[in-house]
C-alpha cells in the first residue's frame, strides 16, 4: 500500500517537473538567436562588402569620368585648334584666290596692253602726201612755199605729225621732196651754200638748183624749216626730228621706178611725209 502510494507520489512529483522542458526550449531560442545573430553578422558582413565594393566602383567611375572628362577637354581644345586652323587656311585660301584673280587681272591688262602694243607696232604710220598743186603748188624751179601751203603746214600738218608721233612714239619725220621727169638745167650752188641755208644763215631763195635732185631737197628743206620754226616758236612737235630728203624724179606715187618721161606731170611732183622711230645707228666697217 505505501509502496503504490509513493509510486504514485513520484509520478506525481515527476509530472509536476517542467525543467527539462525549459532547458530544450531555452536551447532551442538559444538556437534560433544565435543562428539569427549569424545572419545578421553575414548580412552586415556582406553589406560591408558590397558598400566597400560599390564605393571602390563609385571611386573608379569618378575617376574614370575626371579621365574622360579631361581627354573631352583636350579634345575640345584640339577641336577648337582645329578649327582655327581651318579657318585660317579658309582664309588664306581667300586671300590666296583674291590674289590670284587680282593676278589675273593684271595680267591679262598688261597682255591686253602689250597685244595693242604690238598691234600698234605692226601697222605702218600713214604716209601724208602733199600735192603740188592747186594753192600748194611751188613755183617752177622754185623752193619757196606758197602761202596756202604755209598755212596749210603750220597749221594742219602740225597736228598731224604731234598726233601721230605721240600716238606710235615716233620721233624722226622724213620729209621727201619729189619732181617730175623735167630736165632742170639751172647752175646748182647747193654744194656751196645747202649747210648754211639748212642752219638758218641764209634763206632758200639764195639756193639755185642744178638738178631736179636739188629741186626735191631745196622744197623737202624749205617744209622742214617751217617747221622748225614752229617747234621753236610755239614748243609744240617737242622731241622731234626733222630730216629733208630728195627722190628728185625717181620714184612714182605707187613706189616703182619712173620711167623715162620728161613730160610735165604734176602727179609727180609732190611732198612725202613719212614716220619712224628713231633707232641706235650700226656702223658697219
Amino acid at each position: 500500500m505505501s509502496k503504490k502510494r509513493r509510486l504514485r507520489s513520484y509520478e506525481a512529483a515527476e509530472s509536476l517537473n517542467v525543467w527539462p522542458s525549459f532547458t530544450d526550449l531555452m536551447a532551442n531560442a538559444f538556437m534560433i538567436i544565435s543562428l539569427f545573430l549569424l545572419l545578421a553578422l553575414f548580412k552586415s558582413l556582406f553589406l560591408k562588402y558590397a558598400a566597400e565594393e560599390t564605393e571602390q566602383n563609385l571611386s573608379d567611375t569618378e575617376r574614370q569620368v575626371r579621365l574622360l572628362q579631361q581627354e573631352i577637354a583636350t579634345l575640345e581644345n584640339e577641336l577648337g585648334e582645329s578649327t582655327a586652323s581651318v579657318r585660317q587656311l579658309k582664309e588664306a585660301s581667300s586671300d590666296l584666290k583674291r590674289l590670284l584673280l587680282n593676278s589675273n587681272k593684271q595680267s591679262r591688262g598688261r597682255i591686253n596692253t602689250l597685244q595693242s602694243e604690238i598691234n600698234r607696232l605692226k601697222s605702218a604710220p600713214p604716209v601724208v602726201v602733199i600735192q603740188d598743186s592747186g594753192g600748194y603748188q611751188f613755183d617752177s624751179g622754185s623752193a619757196n612755199l606758197p602761202q596756202e601751203l604755209k598755212n596749210y603746214i603750220t597749221i594742219d600738218l602740225v597736228d598731224r605729225i604731234e598726233r601721230i608721233s605721240q600716238e606710235r612714239n615716233l620721233y624722226v619725220v622724213e620729209i621727201i621732196g619729189h619732181t617730175d621727169g623735167q630736165i632742170n638745167f639751172g647752175n646748182g650752188n647747193l654744194d656751196q651754200q645747202l649747210e648754211e641755208v639748212a642752219q638758218g644763215k641764209q634763206s632758200v631763195d639764195s639756193l639755185k638748183p642744178g638738178s631736179n635732185a636739188d629741186l626735191g631737197l631745196m622744197r623737202a628743206l624749205e617744209v622742214v624749216k617751217q617747221l622748225q620754226t614752229v617747234q621753236q616758236q610755239t614748243g609744240r612737235l617737242a622731241g622731234v626730228q626733222f630730216r629733208p630728203y630728195s627722190a628728185a624724179q625717181l620714184q612714182l606715187p605707187s613706189g616703182e621706178f619712173a620711167t623715162s618721161s620728161r613730160d610735165p606731170d604734176a602727179n609727180r611732183r609732190r611732198i612725202e611725209i613719212r614716220f619712224s622711230p628713231l633707232g641706235k645707228a650700226e656702223t658697219i666697217r
